[in-house]
């Protein structure tokens, strides 16, 4: 599902004040899945899907239950050619644009779509890891997340060719009855039990990559949040370190927000509207 058609524009005073707000500053990035969904990517909790329920993958029922594997990765089998395929939209254009001409120091995204990286972003955090990688739970062996559905596709001929709605995960939409004979790829290496290389709900961010990002903020002189409600704490906790330290804290999401009394200035409008605004204002000083 994409973006709501119907999106409330940004005000020129709105616009404005956020230029103001980080205009001679280093800035520093937070960006959630509502940065993608104008690329095509679905979220949890936008305006779009709260009033469909979209349950996420949770990681300990990954790790102890193999149905549950097989159905995460027959779902992906029909989702990764779609999620894949996504392209930057002119959000994370602005973005790249900003970071180029000095105005951005980095990103630090709860995102796994590597959009940012498409659209030519150079130091980003992802928090949550990618899809684009799958690893082996058992010997840590790599490997593309495009390789894998090779295998996945010659285990399953046919299987490919069903059709399903996209979800967050980059998986789709499927009925516990069709994965029933599906066929789950293994470590080319060890034969071990692979997983998408990300972090699902219930697990940590590794210490190193939150410490990464900590530095990150450290460094900066504000800090702008772009499509994130901040509901979960792997991204809450750089507002919360952002307000401690004082810093200017920007906002540009459409729907509620966790800690908007921590935010400075809020846009709610379109990220892919708002930022090449924001970039045009901050080149002309």
């Amino acid at each position: 599902m994409t973006a709501p058609l119907e999106q409330p524009s940004p005000s020129t005073g709105d616009m404005d004040a956020l230029a103001a707000l980080l205009r001679g500053r280093r800035l520093v990035v937070l960006t959630g899945a509502g940065c993608s969904t104008e690329s095509g990517i679905p979220d949890y909790r936008g305006p779009g899907t709260r009033a469909r329920a979209r349950n996420p993958i949770q990681h300990r029922e990954f790790l102890t239950r193999p149905e549950v594997r097989t159905r995460y990765w027959a779902r992906s089998l029909l989702g990764w050619p779609r999620f894949s395929s996504a392209r930057p939209n002119a959000a994370h254009q602005a973005l790249a644009t900003l970071e180029r001409e000095g105005h951005v120091l980095g990103l630090i995204t709860q995102n796994v779509d590597r959009l940012h990286h498409a659209a030519g972003s150079q130091r980003v955090i992802e928090l949550h890891g990618a899809l684009a990688r799958v690893r082996c739970l058992d010997c840590e062996a790599i490997e593309p997340r495009v390789e894998l559905q090779e295998r996945l596709r010659a285990l399953n001929p046919g299987f490919a060719e069903r059709t399903a709605e996209l979800r967050p995960d980059g998986d789709a939409e499927l009925p516990v009855e069709a994965v029933r004979d599906f066929q789950v790829a293994v470590c080319i290496r060890c034969g071990g039990t692979l997983k998408p290389d990300v972090v699902f709900f219930g697990d940590n961010v590794p210490p190193p990559t939150v410490e990464a990002a900590f530095s990150l903020l450290e460094e900066g002189d504000a800090l702008l949040v772009v499509g994130s409600s901040l509901a979960i704490y792997s991204g809450f906790r750089f507002l919360q370190r952002a307000a401690d330290r004082h810093m200017p804290i920007g906002l540009v999401n459409i729907g509620e927000c966790r800690g908007g009394e921590l935010v400075d200035v809020r846009v709610e409008a379109r990220a892919g509207e708002v930022l090449p605004q924001l970039a045009a204002a901050l080149a002309t000083g």
